[in-house]
Order: structure tokens, then C-alpha cells, then sequence
């Protein structure tokens, strides 16, 4: 059996399936009570209750959520484009779903331990504007088109102060490979020597997500709900479940980058098993501070999101990442490439 699955294509296939199903069905329930975590966070910091009905503590609530979308009618606007309107929150999750497999939660533990895995993020990410902008589009609406257009511009301008962000990381290392970055912080992590940096990564991965207080797209005020407006059921629930998987991933990267994975705080001595349990709880941290964000700011206003990212951002990252370049040729530092 073991030769069948490694030393031919169609194991390989099965072999390669199972690990999807392994990582994609427990990534499924965490974004199921990622939803139930924001609405206790968030009812603890205002002062009420929270999901507190269905079942013990309300922790069915998401199951009571998903069959409820399951059991409603989804209604496609009698202007829409029906191909594109369905398509675009498919692309959205499925690409939300794809991009978790690179990212390792122990030591050689990914669907694909690849060499370019920070290109392969990049690639995935950039990708997930045209899910946005063809919702927005394809509703035949004023008002989605609006929320699109916010949305793929906020997205396409905080991937930029993030790719200096990582390239700075990317330095430091050597090597694109996501296994190496976090083998890389057995001595250091990187959130100590490139704070700046890791705070400038964490604000930005907000408004790529489309968080508080950059849930522009969201703009009650001016555009009702943003690019999703027109949809309901499971196609709102696609969009959903595909924000919280974003948050998850992006929770994910900020680890890998600064947090040192699945290694251990201040080197404590652990089996390797405990690898994936160190890596859920720097998760865990990364996204409390996600929802704590949201208890705590205000939205900003449209221009104040745009300044911060291209008069802020872009040119503090851009001279940081020279900083760093400099000091790792300066002292000899530079890592050869991998």
C-alpha cells in the first residue's frame, strides 16, 4: 500500500487528496467557530452576551447558521449576469482554500513544500481582487460596483507595502521557501529585530482582509453592505466563509514571517508533535488581536485608508527594506540564496 501511494501517479493523487481533506476539513470548522470566537470576543468588550442560546454556551450557533443559508432560496437579481454573479463567490473561496497549500503547520508538514511558496501566496492573493470585482459587476448594481471598485483598490495597494514587507523577511533568509523562513527564527524571531516591519504587515493584512477599521468596502453609510450586497444563501456564505479563511491565513503568514511558526517561545524544549499546537495558539493570538481591533477603532474614512497605505506605508516600508539591506552587506549577514 505504501508503494502504491508514493511510487505511482494515482497514488500520488490520493496520497496528495487526503492531505487536502486533512488540512481543508478542520480549516472549515475553525472559520465555522472563528465566527462564534468574534461574536463572544466582541460581546465580552460591549459588555453582553453573545451566541448563548443554541446549545451549551451557543456553541452550535454556527451549525444553526449554516443550515439556515443551506435552506434559503438564492436569488439572482433579474439584471445580474448569472454565470459571473454565481462564479464570483466560488473564485472567492476557492482561492481562499487553495492558498493553504504551502503553508506548513510543523516542520515539512504542507500539501506542497515548494520553493517559491511566498510567490505562490502573492500569486493567490492577487488573484482574489477578480472575485470582488466580478461580484461587484456582475449584481447589475450601483451600489456592489461601488464597494468592488473600494475594496479592489484598498486590496491592490496594501499588496504592495506587503511585498516589501516580506522581501525584507525574504532577505533575512535567503530562500522563499515558507519551511526554511521559520527555521530561520530557531534563534531570534523575526518580530524582534523587524518590528516595524511586523507591525506595518499585521495593520496591512486588515485592510486585505477587509477588517475594521478598513471595512471601507462595508460602508454602511454610503454603500449598505459593499460588493456583496445582492446576494443571499449560500452565495453569501461562500463570501463569508472565504473572509474568515483569509483572516485565518493571514493569521497563518504573520506567524510564519515573524512568529516563528510552529517553533517554540524562547527555544523551551518540546517533541515535535507539539509543533502544530504551538503554531494554532501564535494563530489564536495573531487573530484575537484581529477582532480586538475591531471592538476598539473606528472605520476610517476612504482618503485616511488610502494616505496611511501610499504616503505612509509605501515609502517607511521601501526605506526600511533598504535599512535592513544595508546593515545584513554591511556586517556580512546576507544569507546565501536557497
Amino acid at each position: 500500500m505504501i508503494d502504491f501511494l508514493f511510487n505511482t501517479t494515482l497514488g500520488f493523487f490520493i496520497l496528495t487528496l487526503l492531505k487536502a481533506f486533512a488540512l481543508l476539513v478542520p480549516l472549515l470548522m475553525c472559520v465555522a467557530y472563528l465566527t462564534y470566537a468574534e461574536r463572544k470576543v466582541l460581546g465580552a468588550m460591549q459588555m453582553r452576551k453573545g451566541p448563548n442560546v443554541v446549545g451549551p454556551f451557543g456553541l452550535f450557533q454556527p451549525f444553526a447558521d449554516a443550515i439556515k443559508m443551506l435552506m434559503k432560496e438564492t436569488i439572482i437579481p433579474s439584471g445580474a449576469n448569472p454565470v459571473l454573479f454565481l462564479l464570483a463567490p466560488m473564485l472567492t473561496f476557492g482561492l481562499a482554500m487553495i492558498a493553504w497549500a504551502v503553508i506548513p503547520v510543523n516542520d515539512g508538514w504542507a500539501i506542497a513544500d515548494i520553493n517559491v511558496g511566498v510567490l505562490y501566496l502573492f500569486a493567490i492573493s492577487s488573484l482574489g481582487v477578480y472575485g470582488v470585482i466580478i461580484s461587484g459587476w456582475a449584481s447589475n448594481s450601483k451600489y456592489p460596483f461601488l464597494g468592488a471598485l473600494r475594496s479592489a483598490a484598498q486590496m491592490v495597494s496594501y499588496e504592495v507595502s506587503m511585498g516589501f514587507v516580506m522581501v525584507c523577511v525574504l532577505l533575512c533568509v535567503g530562500s522563499l521557501n515558507l519551511n526554511k523562513i521559520v527555521m530561520a527564527q530557531q534563534t531570534i524571531w523575526f518580530c524582534i529585530p523587524l518590528f516595524p516591519m511586523f507591525v506595518i504587515f499585521f495593520i496591512s493584512t486588515l485592510a486585505e482582509t477587509n477588517r475594521a477599521p478598513f471595512d471601507i468596502p462595508e460602508g454602511e453609510s454610503e454603500i449598505v453592505a459593499g460588493f456583496f450586497l445582492e446576494y443571499s444563501a449560500m452565495a453569501f456564505a461562500l463570501f463569508f466563509l472565504g473572509e474568515y479563511a483569509n483572516m485565518i491565513l493571514m493569521a497563518s503568514m504573520t506567524t510564519i514571517l515573524f512568529l516563528g511558526g510552529w517553533l517554540p517561545p524562547f527555544g523551551i524544549p518540546t517533541p515535535s508533535w507539539m509543533g502544530p499546537i504551538w503554531f494554532i495558539l501564535k494563530d489564536c493570538v495573531v487573530l484575537f488581536f484581529f477582532l480586538w481591533t475591531r471592538a476598539t477603532f473606528p472605520r476610517y474614512r476612504y482618503d485616511q485608508l488610502m494616505r496611511l497605505g501610499w504616503k505612509v506605508f509605501l515609502p517607511f516600508s521601501l526605506f526600511y527594506l533598504v535599512l535592513v539591506a544595508g546593515v545584513l552587506l554591511a556586517f556580512g549577514w546576507l544569507p546565501h540564496a536557497a
